[in-house]
């Protein structure tokens, strides 16, 4: 079954570039174009696209209010934002909003087909040390980074075991599963299968919405050593 996929740029150029890239993939398959984030909505309600690949710097309605709308009315429908630069505020602030990861505009055409895929099947594509940088960044925008600040985020790490704690402190602190694993002296799957765990009882999307909690729960600080 192909990924459908929905495009939002304001730059009809870029656009057909992106939609050339992703025509030549046998299990990609692009349903629509949008220009502004009004668009993006209306059409994603309409389409239902399986990944919505989003420019957050649009004139007019932005990919940040987009983003948060479409996560919001239709929580099946993931987003990867496209931006300019590794550190950017905005896709900081759509990450927050519950996007499943962000690219860069200059991603090579395999990068970015395998970034679609894997955010089709619920992963998040941030590598995350650009995660840990982003937040390291921006993470005094937050606005309950102590812990005790919202008691039922401190519920939520109640709900974990101290392995699963000690995961999510990994995965917030930059590293991979594979390197988790290493570190931990795990298999690569237990990883996995703990993560898994920790995004259900915690109830978020993906492993972009795990290094956000983390540090919005006081678990990992700004600035701390991976």
């Amino acid at each position: 079954m192909s990924v459908r996929v929905l495009l939002v740029d304001d730059q009809a150029l870029l656009r057909s570039g992106f939609r050339m890239v992703l025509e030549e993939q046998d299990d990609i398959e692009v349903v629509g174009e949008a220009a502004d984030g009004d668009e993006a909505v209306a059409r994603a309600t309409e389409l239902s696209p399986d990944v919505v690949l989003m420019d957050v710097r649009m004139p007019g309605s932005d990919g940040i209010d987009a983003t948060r709308r479409i996560v919001a009315q239709l929580p099946a429908v993931r987003v990867l934002i496209l931006t300019t630069f590794d550190l950017d505020e905005y896709a900081f602030t759509a990450l927050r909003f519950g996007a499943s990861g962000f690219l860069l505009k200059d991603v090579r055409p395999a990068e970015l087909a395998g970034a679609i895929r894997c955010v089709a099947e619920g992963d998040a594509v941030v590598a995350p040390s650009v995660t840990r940088r982003l937040l390291d960044a921006y993470a005094h925008r937050l606005p309950d980074l102590r812990p005790g600040r919202d008691p039922a985020r401190d519920q939520g790490l109640a709900l974990l075991t101290e392995r699963e704690i000690g995961i999510l402190t990994e995965v917030a602190g930059g590293l991979s599963n594979q390197e988790i694993a290493a570190k931990l002296s795990l298999a690569e799957a237990t990883v996995k299968t703990h993560l898994g765990r920790i995004l259900a009882k915690l109830a978020l999307r993906d492993r972009v919405q795990a290094v956000v909690y983390a540090y919005q729960t006081g678990l990992i600080r700004p600035g701390a050593p991976s």
